[in-house]
Formats: C-alpha cells, sequence, structure tokens
C-alpha cells in the first residue's frame, strides 16, 4: 500500500472513530440524564474503550506520519489540551458528578469541547471560531 494510501485509510478510521466515539457519548450522556438501566449493559460499557483506542492509536499514527506534534503545532497543542478536558469533563459527567445537575453540565460542556476540537480538526487553527 503507498503511503497516500495509507494515509486515507487511516485518516478515514481516525474520522469515523471520532464520529462514533462522540455519538456514542452522547447518547450515553443521554441515558445517563435519563437514569436508564442500559449504562450498565457490557457492550455500552466496553465499546467506548475500543473505539476511542483505535481513535487515539490513528491519532498519534496521523501526527507521526504528517510530522506534526503538540507543543510544535499550535493547532495539534489545542486538539491535545482540549481532549484532555474531554476527557474529565467526560468521566464527570458519566461516572464521577456527585448530582445530576453536575453530570448535566460537565456532559454539555464536554460536548462543547468536542465540538472545539473538531472544529481545530477541519481548520487545523486553534482559534477556529475567529
Amino acid at each position: 500500500m503507498a503511503a497516500a494510501e495509507a494515509y486515507l485509510c487511516v485518516r478515514t478510521l481516525h474520522t469515523a472513530c471520532a464520529v462514533v466515539s462522540i455519538a456514542g457519548f452522547a447518547a450515553r450522556g443521554a441515558l445517563m440524564l435519563a437514569g436508564s438501566p442500559l449504562l450498565q449493559h457490557r457492550l455500552v460499557r466496553i465499546a467506548p474503550h475500543v473505539i476511542d483506542t483505535l481513535l487515539l492509536a490513528s491519532a498519534v499514527w496521523l501526527a507521526w506520519f504528517l510530522g506534526q506534534v503538540p507543543f510544535v503545532h499550535g493547532w495539534i497543542t489545542a486538539k491535545v489540551l482540549a481532549l484532555l478536558a474531554y476527557i474529565v469533563l467526560g468521566t464527570i459527567a458519566l461516572k464521577r458528578g456527585r448530582t445530576k445537575r453536575v453530570r448535566g453540565a460537565a456532559f454539555a460542556a464536554a460536548l462543547a469541547t468536542a465540538a472545539y476540537i473538531v472544529a481545530v480538526a477541519l481548520t487545523r487553527d486553534a482559534t477556529p471560531w475567529s
């Protein structure tokens, strides 16, 4: 497989995993807000880890392939820092928030952070809305 074909395959995998990951997080957040016992289903608990592992692995490969690394390229740094915020907010929303109000606020903030990450990825600019 030529380098360009490999790049396109991994970029497509990364994009697909990002879409599925964010949609899955949104669905789990909706289940959490509804108080659904489906959140405890084995598939709902395991699938996000598989998808997010593929997402992270493809991100690392793309960054390596393109020679773009955090703290050198601003937009990659912005994505990495926003990803860390998204992870923290997501764990508060789905696990660690003590009240439904705290969980709901963290859920909304995590979705906003995901939107920022997508905007940065599409524009390759740390300030995509400026």
